[in-house]
């Protein structure tokens, strides 16, 4: 049985640790999985709530289901229980081969608490509304958008990678306006604020990070929450001062100026 954090401490049967992912889940499991052949199966119980989770263990009173594969076996876990996550509901109720269309399993997305984007805004480089995407008049968001972005004004900056290599940075200002409640809950949006996020959209001229110029490859692109009263100067500036992860290692970059508008 695989860790369940970074820093797992146990506290007798019990194993126990701190989590990021925000769930209420509790799973009955037989243990055993496709790897798991010839390894003795043991049962266990886990349980997440509040940003923690544990996992204790008990005698094989749920049996895994054998498969014979003809030359080997293998041994498939019966998960018992349920999940719940940002509003994905999801019900075990047996044999988990990892695969949705044979697991017996069922799932939904509770509707009464599921977000909809309603609106998508850009700006230009004065920071004035230049395309906006309402879900009530037109379809196809992405297109829309990326049609209309190639025409949009931009801001560039240059910055110093973390070895010293100097880079253009383009950016855009974007805007997503998301309702609470789907379907028959659309009602809810009467009770709900809405959740606006400004963003700045950064594209790079080449790779940037560690990794650059290895099978894995650098960072090409991303974007940042904007705060309140943001330009596009002072929000990649503050991108500029944090820290920045690669996948092995943080690095930082270094802010030069603004060199042009697009």
């Amino acid at each position: 049985m695989g860790r369940l954090t970074d820093n797992d401490k146990q506290l007798g049967p019990i194993v126990y640790g701190k989590v990021y992912w925000d769930a209420l889940q509790f799973v009955w499991s037989s243990g055993g999985d496709e790897w798991e052949d010839t390894q003795e199966c043991r049962n266990d119980v886990t349980i997440y709530c509040k940003g923690y989770v544990c996992r204790f263990y008990l005698p094989q009173i749920l049996k895994p289901i054998v498969v014979d594969k003809g030359t080997y076996k293998i041994k498939v876990a019966r998960k018992y229980g349920f999940s719940l996550s940002e509003g994905f509901f999801k019900l075990f109720l047996g044999a988990s081969y990892h695969d949705s269309d044979i697991d017996k399993s069922w799932a939904c997305f509770l509707p009464w608490t599921e977000w909809e984007m309603v609106r998508h805004s850009l700006y230009d480089k004065q920071c004035n509304l230049f395309f906006q995407w309402l879900k009530s008049k037109q379809s196809k968001r992405f297109y829309s958008m990326w049609e209309h972005k190639k025409d949009c004004s931009a801001v560039v900056f240059e910055f110093d990678d973390f070895d010293g290599k100097r880079i253009n940075a383009t950016t855009r200002i974007e805007e997503r306006q998301w309702e609470r409640g789907v379907g028959y809950f659309k009602w809810l949006r009467w009770f709900y604020k809405s959740k606006i996020v400004r963003s700045l959209d950064i594209e790079f001229s080449e790779e940037v990070g560690p990794e650059k110029g290895s099978y894995k490859g650098g960072t090409v692109g991303h974007s940042i929450d904007m705060l309140p009263n943001e330009t596009h100067t002072s929000a990649f500036k503050r991108y500029c001062q944090q820290e920045h992860r690669s996948k092995y290692k943080p690095y930082h970059i270094q802010y030069v100026g603004r060199v042009e508008t697009l």
